[in-house]
């Protein structure tokens, strides 16, 4: 999917010559944007940089240079005789009790849900005991790869206690968890949230699409409704290529 003159165009790329931030530097964040609004589409291509610069008044090895910050950050590759093409990118959650599937229609992502299992388990001793359940208490536990773009971004593995929602996969297909919850009645309120890292073992690798031992962020969160009861236990795994948390610090007066 070539971009046009006037799609290109429609970009309104500028820079500031006047600005002390650097020309390459202006036109790779502008860029950035772009690809991760969804102004410029995976698969999209820039047309040549020769172009790129006539049209910006800027030189060759500048739009150059700007273009190798997004290749070095995996959101554009070159590809030899077809020119610079949008690779995807890089999903930035705010820290939020929110869901997955929810963030990523916000963020205009397409995403899209394949169920991988929905069982009755005995909740393991780390689950129960985040839920606040006895021993040998069933749970419902429902794994999902959630994809963006057609591509997977995460596998999102969720305890539910019984009696709260009936998971079904025709449902959790087409909306986000949180969403089926707080249709069933159950108001979100707090959760306690860990995020680490590991590397993914082969099956891993296999079901999001990244190599043995490749980087992957982990997260385990525990939810809270509004009466401090705990309603869901999370356990998830995220592509660190393609996913990362972001966080609003403020000064303590």
């Amino acid at each position: 999917m070539a971009m046009t003159r006037n799609e290109a165009a429609e970009l309104r790329l500028s820079v500031d010559r006047g600005s002390p931030v650097p020309l390459y530097f202006q036109l790779s964040q502008q860029l950035e944007e772009a690809i991760e609004q969804g102004r410029l589409l995976p698969g999209s291509l820039l047309g040549n940089e020769i172009e790129l610069a006539t049209r910006l008044g800027l030189s060759r090895p500048t739009v150059r240079q700007a273009i190798q910050v997004l290749v070095d950050k995996g959101l554009l590759i070159r590809r030899r005789g077809v020119g610079t093409q949008v690779v995807h990118s890089q999903i930035k959650r705010p820290l939020e009790l929110s869901s997955l599937y929810e963030d990523l229609e916000t963020a205009g992502q397409r995403p899209a849900t394949r169920v991988l299992r929905i069982e009755h388990v005995i909740a393991p001793p780390e689950v129960a005991a985040a839920l606040g359940l006895d021993k040998e208490v069933q749970v419902h536990l429902v794994e999902r790869l959630r994809l963006a773009h057609g591509e997977p971004i995460a596998r999102l593995r969720n305890y539910l206690p019984e009696g709260l929602i009936q998971p079904r996969e025709g449902e959790l297909e087409a909306t986000g968890l949180y969403r089926l919850l707080r249709a069933a009645g159950v108001t979100l309120h707090s959760a306690r949230q860990r995020i680490g890292a590991r590397s993914a073992t082969a099956d891993e690798g296999t079901l999001l699409g990244e190599a043995t031992g490749a980087p992957l962020l982990t997260m385990e969160r525990t939810a809270y409704d509004d009466t401090g009861r705990a309603v869901e236990y999370g356990s998830h795994l995220y592509r660190a290529s393609r996913y990362s948390f972001e966080l609003r610090l403020l000064v303590r007066p």
